[in-house]
């Protein structure tokens, strides 16, 4: 538009301020608004509308096009800054950014540039939280720092229109003095690990060890004392049975010698007896008890009466025996 021989100021001709996208759209009277895009319209320079996704109706020359806002997740990539921990190590550090248009109006009207403010809070609040932790803690509370970011950009951004969605840290560069030294502190570690999980193997080792002695020494105990239990069972049994047989040998003497010619018959038992016990004199020692009779055995088959009581060696009187020892016998 020109007036007679009057520029217009360049200012007037210039197009609003771009969000997003590299250009904005032109009044056709019929426009087609994209899914997912949020076209601003003022009239006669103040707001009038947003168009929606469709078919769209301007008044040519009145209604224009002022700002094209993105609904779509936008990311955007933090520049590497420098911070410093609590224990006052330099860090560099980037990060990523996504971020979504709520509100179309808020992002156009409240805010200039809302990549530029919204990446500057990003960086500010990286710094202000990463002062609050040690650098051990910032390997290890990732997660909590990019939380904490998130909350202190949409704190601030819900006047702008904008949603943070989430923020991701992408690298962190220590410096390379604190990246030796945290490599030596690594490495001292995982040796210490090594060294514990040894002696606890050795110590477990020697346990079992330990335990199967005393489960040895607890089983041979047990079989000792059942084979000594048995062992007694054993010969509990056998004199037993010796006494259940002795008496039933005495039972049967006793009723064998009330028969007929009984006495006969122990009367020559006892001759083959004693004559068997003449073979075997002084083959065990060379001091011998012998009757006075010895060689008389009718006499002595016939006295079937206890033997007379020897005291230490010697014949207790009225015995009828003597003492005969023998220097050399066998």
């Amino acid at each position: 538009c020109m007036n007679a021989g009057r520029p217009v100021p360049a200012t007037w001709l210039a197009p609003g301020p771009r969000r997003w996208l590299s250009s904005l759209p032109v009044n056709t009277v019929v426009l087609f608004v994209p899914q997912q895009e949020a076209w601003v319209v003022e009239r006669m320079g103040k707001f009038h509308r947003i168009l929606e996704p469709g078919l769209n109706f301007l008044i040519p020359l009145l209604d224009r096009i002022r700002y094209v806002q993105s609904l779509k997740e936008i990311v955007i990539s933090v520049p590497e800054q420098s911070a410093v921990t609590l224990d006052n190590v330099t860090l560099q550090i980037d990060g990523v950014l996504y971020l979504r248009i709520m509100d179309p109006y808020k992002a156009s009207y409240g805010v200039e540039d809302p990549e530029y403010a919204v990446t500057q809070l990003a960086q500010t609040t990286m710094r202000s939280e990463l002062g609050k932790l040690s650098l051990d803690r910032v390997f290890r509370e990732r997660e909590t720092l990019n939380t904490c970011i998130v909350d202190a950009i949409n704190q601030a951004s819900d006047y702008w229109g904008i949603r943070c969605l989430r923020y991701e840290i992408k690298d962190i560069h220590v410096p390379p003095r604190v990246q030796e030294s945290m490599q030596m502190q690594v490495e001292a570690e995982r040796r210490k690990r090594a060294t514990v999980l040894e002696s606890e193997g050795t110590r477990e080792s020697a346990i079992n060890v330990a335990e199967g002695q005393k489960q040895a020494q607890i089983l041979a105990s047990e079989a000792q004392k059942a084979e000594q239990i048995n062992k007694a069972a054993g010969e509990a049994n056998a004199i037993s049975a010796k006494a259940k047989a002795k008496s039933e040998a005495i039972n049967l003497l006793a009723a064998a010698l009330s028969q007929q010619n009984g006495s006969s018959a122990a009367s020559l038992s006892v001759a083959e007896q004693y004559v068997s016990a003449f073979s075997n004199l002084a083959k065990d020692s060379n001091t011998i008890l012998l009757p006075s009779n010895a060689g008389d055995v009718t006499s002595m088959v016939a006295q079937v009466s206890p033997r007379p009581v020897l005291a230490a060696g010697r014949a207790v009187p009225g015995s009828g025996s003597r003492c005969v020892r023998q220097a050399n016998v066998g």
